[in-house]
């Protein structure tokens, strides 16, 4: 009796493990912490070489991956020294026009100074703030918060 209580046991263990992995969805965690679905939109400064970086929640420290597209982005231009650009930066919708519009401008400055460590002349490197008026995701969703909460490098023609 108690071998038949076992087994009943560990089969309704293992259904309820495959239930409920069945009913799971694919989730990745913000750079911030928060839970969201899909991709982040991302386009190119060139070849391999990604035009933008993202930042957690009211703040303009740049992370690991923040860092590391910032590299790159240095090596592209010690390469092209003919080349001027601007990194715009960005917020999500949440907080007043004036608190985003600082800390956008904090975000743009904070990936100037990174390429400046990197070699790449200050003067080649404008900065403009957007606040949270250009976003490319409109949706009041984490995900949008994620995908707007950025700096955008634009090469200057």
């Amino acid at each position: 009796m108690k071998f038949i209580t076992k087994i009943k046991n560990i089969l309704l263990v293992i259904f309820a493990t495959l239930a409920l992995s069945a009913c799971a969805t694919q989730k990745k965690a913000g750079m911030d912490g928060d839970v969201y679905t899909g991709k982040e939109t991302v386009e190119y400064l060139a070849s391999g070489v990604p035009d933008r970086v993202f930042f957690a929640t009211n703040k303009s420290s740049l992370t690991t991956a923040a860092r590391e597209t910032l590299r790159k982005q240095s090596t592209y231009l010690r390469k092209n020294p003919k080349l001027n650009i601007t990194i715009e930066g960005h917020a999500d919708e949440r907080g007043t026009r004036e608190y985003n519009l600082a800390l956008g401008e904090r975000r743009a400055n904070a990936a100037k100074d990174y390429m400046m460590t990197y070699g790449v002349s200050g003067k080649r490197i404008s900065v403009i703030s957007y606040g949270k008026e250009k976003p490319v995701n409109t949706a009041s969703t984490p995900l949008a918060w994620s995908q707007n909460r950025r700096s955008v490098t634009v090469k200057v023609k």
